[in-house]
């Protein structure tokens, strides 16, 4: 009722956003190593250094409504592409290599914070984006840590910039290193970022590798490890809820379920529990994650709208030097494990 009610202020900020979320959707199907969400967010600071001030306010309240509001409704429906047990029961023999890089993404990006003096929150955006799967635990994990565009954008663009890379590169290095198929599965599912850079370096080693089919297996693996947003999340939510209470002192005293649990991660691992009780078909959830996608997309419009491209290239050498740190940390754990469980 409160959405209607707001209809009238928000709607042309929102619309803005889906005509930039458009072509960006498209770019990405077409050049699916960038993706998406870098397109839209790159299209969103060109037209926020072109658009003046006050041509720009009549948007300003939809623009921020879709960067945080839509952006959580993308998270929910992300969750219907998880079905918890067929990611388990296909994903367990990998399990102790992603939780092997994940806590190191973590503890890297963690210690890195403290001595570059990065700020917490950009920290905790490429460390969980670096870790678990790119964009989308970024955009589960921003309205958690209340994060903001700019960060937000900052933590994407680190992200995006090693996709590229890892996708371009890991092929290579894989048969250099004499991988086995099912180890540069391992490897590009565990090392990489974000599931289309997965599937495009997947898809250039089997290219180098006819008859490999690791595309399949690196897509179970990065699947697998997407299921960490859901801890990740909530021990953040916990984090934020404690830390809150630590600075409002007895103000903060009684315990609050809804912040330590945000709403929309909670509606998150209902549809993931939907999907995996219900057992719902391809046909059913195949559509949603697009359409959840497409949010994500438009989401990071809005974001590239509200960020200030100058500024972000002036403080952007130290959050690129920490997501290199943890690229670098992820990669060699990833292929150190599988060397101890005598995969490689």
């Amino acid at each position: 009722m409160e959405l209607i009610k707001d209809f009238g202020r928000l709607w042309k900020g929102v619309l803005f956003a889906l005509v930039i979320a458009v072509p960006a959707w498209l770019l990405g199907k077409q050049f699916e190593v960038v993706g998406g969400p870098v397109f839209a967010i790159l299209m969103g600071m060109a037209l926020a250094l072109a658009i003046p001030a006050e041509k720009g306010q009549p948007l300003a309240d939809g623009v921020r409504f879709t960067s945080k509001k839509v952006l959580q409704w993308a998270v929910i429906l992300l969750g219907f592409g998880l079905n918890l047990a067929q990611i388990a029961q296909v994903g367990a023999t990998s399990l102790p290599i992603i939780v092997s890089t994940i806590a190191t993404s973590l503890v890297v990006s963690f210690l890195l914070c403290r001595a570059l003096k990065i700020p917490g929150k950009i920290s905790t955006l490429i460390g969980v984006g670096s870790s678990i799967c790119g964009g989308s635990a970024i955009a589960a994990t921003a309205p958690v840590i209340e994060a903001d565009d700019e960060e937000i954008a900052q933590a994407i663009s680190v992200i995006f910039l090693f996709n590229v890379v890892a996708a371009l590169v890991f092929p290579t290095l894989g048969g250099m290193l004499g991988l086995t198929n099912e180890g540069f599965g391992l490897f590009a599912g565990t090392a990489v970022n974000d599931t289309s850079s997965v599937t495009a370096a997947a898809a250039a080693w089997d290219g180098m590798h006819p008859g490999a089919n690791t595309l399949d297996s690196a897509t179970i693996v990065k699947l697998t490890r997407t299921l960490a947003i859901i801890p990740i999340t909530l021990a953040l939510a916990f984090w934020q809820m404690r830390q809150a209470h630590r600075a409002g002192g007895e103000a903060q005293s009684t315990f609050s379920l809804r912040r330590a649990f945000p709403t929309f991660i909670v509606f998150f691992v209902l549809a993931s529990v939907t999907t995996t009780v219900f057992s719902l078909p391809a046909g059913v959830t195949a559509p949603i994650k697009e359409l959840s996608k497409f949010l994500i997309v438009m989401a990071m419009a809005a974001i590239g709208l509200n960020t200030n491209i100058v500024r972000l290239v002036r403080t952007g050498g130290k959050p690129i030097l920490m997501g290199l740190c943890c690229w670098v940390a992820i990669a060699a754990v990833s292929l150190g494990m599988q060397h101890v469980l005598g995969i490689w």
